[in-house]
């Protein structure tokens, strides 16, 4: 019984004797020792690791100062975008400082790196292109979280900024991703950009009215709308005559509010317009559609002759 339990301990121990030799092979611990316990090589890890600790400490003093001010010039989002890149091109350059230390030619690694990158880029133009056209919107800063945008025919309020793309939230609460490349190539309204917006109400008018009248009337509609701004000189009302319609002389009301209140201020001036004219007896033109209504009277017969 003993011979058989020094049996199974002498195989266990080849067998981790045998482990212990293929890692070490595996792994060149023997040759990496060897290498350490040379006095140069000691005093080149020594500096490199001083060094490290000294570029560790710079970084974190850098990181902190790009972060502070990006907070105050971008969006938080954008910030911790400006962040990230910071921290990858430190990780990089680390890297790269480490494999100079054990002598490793950096000329073939940046030749490879450029041959990877010119690949990457004709597989991923469109995402190149929308990193680049993110990078031109972060630093425009043409829009901010929280904005009322209208991108190609998609309005929303932006919820997000990133490089490759925007997120915007539809007035009919949906969830739309607006790529950055887009933005840069087709026009972009900003409704949040002002404090103030601008409404023209377009309104005609019968070719029988008194237009001097008609005027008078218009201009008095703008008092007797609260969102609308009349104590701002830059902002006052105006009323135009337009043009010469089919059915009527065409007329403006220009008027101005803050911003929260536009839609509410629509509907205030249309319903104002209409019941001043109405109580001033001015008509405004509209197309009429005549109809007739057919009896059996006046429905024509007709008559079928058959010949045999």
């Amino acid at each position: 019984m003993n011979e058989m339990t020094e049996g199974a301990m002498n195989v266990a121990n080849n067998v981790a004797s045998e482990t212990v030799n293929q890692m070490q092979s595996f792994f060149h611990i023997n040759e990496i020792v060897e290498y350490v316990k040379e006095p140069a090589h000691i005093v080149k890890f020594s500096t490199g690791f001083i060094a490290i600790l000294i570029f560790w400490g710079i970084y974190r003093l850098i990181r902190m100062f790009i972060k502070r001010g990006a907070l105050k010039r971008f969006e938080p989002s954008t910030a911790k975008t400006i962040t990230k890149v910071v921290s990858y091109c430190f990780y990089i350059l680390i890297v790269m400082y480490v494999l100079g230390l054990f002598g490793i030619n950096l000329s073939a690694i940046w030749g490879a790196m450029g041959i990877a990158g010119v690949a990457v880029g004709f597989a991923a133009q469109t995402t190149v292109s929308n990193l680049i056209s993110g990078v031109f919107i972060v630093t425009e800063k043409t829009m901010k979280i929280g904005d009322f945008i209208e991108v190609d025919g998609v309005s929303g309020t932006v919820v997000q900024v990133g490089l490759l793309s925007i997120l915007v939230n539809t007035p009919d609460n949906q969830l739309i991703r607006i790529p950055s490349s887009a933005i840069i190539n087709t026009k972009l309204k900003n409704y949040s950009t002002y404090d103030f917006r601008r409404y023209v109400f377009d309104v005609s008018v019968d070719y029988s009215t008194d237009l001097d009248k008609a005027l008078e009337v218009l201009k008095g509609v703008p008092a007797k709308c609260q969102f609308v701004v009349n104590d701002n000189p830059n902002y006052a009302p105006k009323v135009l005559l337009t043009d010469c319609r089919d059915s009527g002389i065409g007329m403006n009301l220009i008027v101005w509010c803050e911003r929260p209140n536009f839609f509410d201020l629509k509907n205030e001036v249309c319903k104002n317009v209409v019941k001043a004219f109405s109580e001033n007896g001015i008509n405004i033109p509209y197309n009429r559609v005549d109809v007739s209504v057919l009896t059996d009277k006046t429905i024509p017969s007709l008559s079928f002759k058959t010949e045999n």
